[in-house]
Formats: C-alpha cells, structure tokens, sequence
C-alpha cells in the first residue's frame, strides 16, 4: 500500500488530500516513473497536517491515496487475494498461533464488532496511533475490513487522539451516543470532553483504540430525516 513513500506526509484520513484529485484514470498510471519520490526525497520537509505544497506534488499524493482507498474496498472481504497463495498460507498460521495465544482475543473482537455494524445506524470507527497507511494494513489483514469502513479510519500520528474525536463529533454531530472503548487516558479524556460512555476495556474483551459510535432508530421517519439520534447500548 505504497508506506515507504508516504511515511513523511502521512494523513489523519484517507480523504484528507481528495480535494487535490483532479479525477484522472489511473488504470494505467505508472507510480514508480511519475516523478514523487524524487520529489519527496529532496523536499526538506513534510508539514505536521501531511501537506508538503506544490500542485503537481499534491495531486500526486492524492493519487496515491485514491488507489489505497480502491485496493482497501476491493479487498477489505478478501485480503487473501493480495498476497501469494505461500504468503497467504504463512499468515493463516500465524492468524491460528496468535487466536491461541491471545484465548481467541480476534474471534471475539469480530464479533462484537460484527454485532455494532448489523445494528440499524450504528457504525464503528477506529482511531488508532499508527500512521494511517500501515493502519488499513493492518485492519485488512486481521479481517476487520468488513467491520471498518475506510471512511471511519482515523490514525492519531500527526494530530493526536483528541482531535481526532473532534472530528468525529463534527462529522456524526452531539446528538449520537458515542461509545469509547479503550485501555488509555486519551479514551479517558476524550470521553470526558465531549460526554460519549465510556467503556474501560477490561470490563469487555482487551480491544485497542477502537471507538464505536452508536445511534437509535428515530420514531419517525419525516420528523428526523437525515438526522441522527441517540441510544444507549
């Protein structure tokens, strides 16, 4: 998923540099002659919101998100079709070994998270301190892709989790129950400052940075059209 090159200019979401598109077929776009590690190895530096300027650099770099964002949606149910079938074979194993090791700690998580995501108007978003880029690989990789939308993908490397939660908020607006599951003080704090229930991750199963937003069916259809309300789990 293209990490080496954009470890500098890592993004908090996957359409954060969208806008810089400019839409062009990408099929047979050739990534590795288009001129943006050069452009990005002689760049002094990679601004804290991921934006190093140029316009040509940027919609570079926004290609390279739209095509991670393509390969993630068409492979976020079957990510074994990324790899080759002795590489595939190997992380099966491994997947068993860490199911083992952990008492099925990735059985568990999924179907929790399976639940949240088969509830009417409820959705689960991560946020996570990984960059973003390794973070989808991950996600991918241990078969959670079906359960996270890469739209409700947020990594904290750049900005922290706290703003990160602010623009969660901003996005599914105060009127939801917003559901914080973690083992951490920024969970804590988070939880604190915009009012969601926190959920102290050992009362439940040992799940990271995961935060699950819930919402209630409204009572009627015409009086909250469009809008989101709130329920407790």
């Amino acid at each position: 998923m293209m990490k080496s090159p954009l470890k500098e200019c890592d993004q908090v979401h996957i359409d954060d540099v969208s806008s810089d598109d400019n839409g062009q077929d990408l099929s047979n776009y050739n990534f590795r002659t288009d001129g943006f590690h050069a452009a990005a190895t002689n760049a002094s530096l990679c601004l804290a919101t991921g934006v190093r300027g140029g316009v040509d650099w940027m919609r570079k770099l926004a290609f390279r998100y739209r095509a991670i964002k393509e390969i993630y949606n068409r492979y976020r149910n079957s990510v074994g079709g990324l790899l080759s079938p002795a590489k595939r074979e190997q992380w099966i194993q491994l997947r068993m070994e860490i199911e083992s090791l952990t008492d099925n700690w990735l059985t568990l998580v999924t179907k929790c998270l399976e639940l949240i995501n088969s509830r009417p108007n409820c959705v689960n978003v991560l946020v996570t301190t990984t960059q973003l880029v390794p973070a989808l690989a991950k996600v991918a990789l241990y078969g959670l892709g079906g359960v996270f939308a890469i739209e409700n993908i947020y990594s904290a490397t750049k900005i922290g989790k706290e703003s990160c939660f602010e623009r969660i908020v901003s996005r599914f607006g105060r009127k939801c129950t917003y559901v914080v599951v973690g083992d951490g003080r920024d969970e804590e704090s988070a939880a604190k400052q915009s009012r969601p229930y926190r959920c102290p991750v050992e009362k439940i199963v040992k799940v990271r940075h995961a935060m699950v937003i819930t919402t209630k069916s409204p009572p009627t259809r015409e009086a909250n059209r469009g809008k989101i309300t709130s329920k407790n789990i």
